[in-house]
């Protein structure tokens, strides 16, 4: 598929602010990493530092309506609720711009953690969608109306009431938590596509 004028403005986004991945693809910002490196789309940006004032805006294309996982590593000392940079603290604000390359409109877009790849995490482990903020404050979406969090036996997030079609995007905001911090996590995200 033929790339898209906009498409090529944001790619040289990187090299207009200097920043861009590192050697090992992995792209930094605030105490942590992110990375495209198991496939189904692809990072064009990063910036900020995670913190609810200077949330990581993480820019992605996905060429197709699959899942696909974002891997997520502490590369700074953790340290949880450290309100020092220095650390990984099992706090980030993060926001997502995913673009719509596909060729199909997305009429939901669903979100889920996994502590370990491919299983996605359970209430107890710590890792969630900000689990102890009950009003959802730290949730919203640019092309959805609702969303649904689930805990319970997993921890998942469904933005509906919407869409996003071909060659648009849509933002999210959220803040994932962890209160027992791993190095490494994973962010699976779901573009859904309407289907006959």
């Amino acid at each position: 598929m033929a790339r898209k004028p906009w498409i090529a403005t944001l790619l040289l986004c990187p090299l207009l602010t200097g920043q861009g991945p590192a050697d090992d693809g992995r792209w930094h910002a605030g105490a942590y990493s992110y990375s495209d490196e198991l496939g189904g789309f692809r990072i064009l940006s990063v910036t900020g530092a995670g913190t609810r004032e200077d949330p990581v805006e993480i820019a992605q294309e996905f060429e197709s309506a699959s899942s696909a996982l974002l891997v997520i590593r502490a590369e700074r000392p953790i340290r949880l609720n450290s309100a020092s940079t220095e650390f990984a603290n099992g706090l980030i604000h993060v926001r997502i711009v995913a673009f719509n390359n596909s060729g199909l409109p997305w009429i939901g877009f669903e979100f889920e953690l996994q502590e370990q790849k491919g299983e996605p995490s359970t209430f107890g482990d710590g890792l969630s969608f900000d689990q102890r903020g009950t009003d959802g404050a730290s949730l919203s979406s640019s092309a959805f109306g609702r969303y649904k969090r689930d805990f319970e036996p997993f921890d998942r997030l469904l933005f509906t009431d919407g869409v996003i079609d071909p060659l648009k995007s849509g933002t999210f905001e959220m803040y994932l938590t962890d209160f027992t911090p791993k190095r490494t996590f994973y962010l699976k995200q779901d573009p859904q596509a309407p289907y006959s």
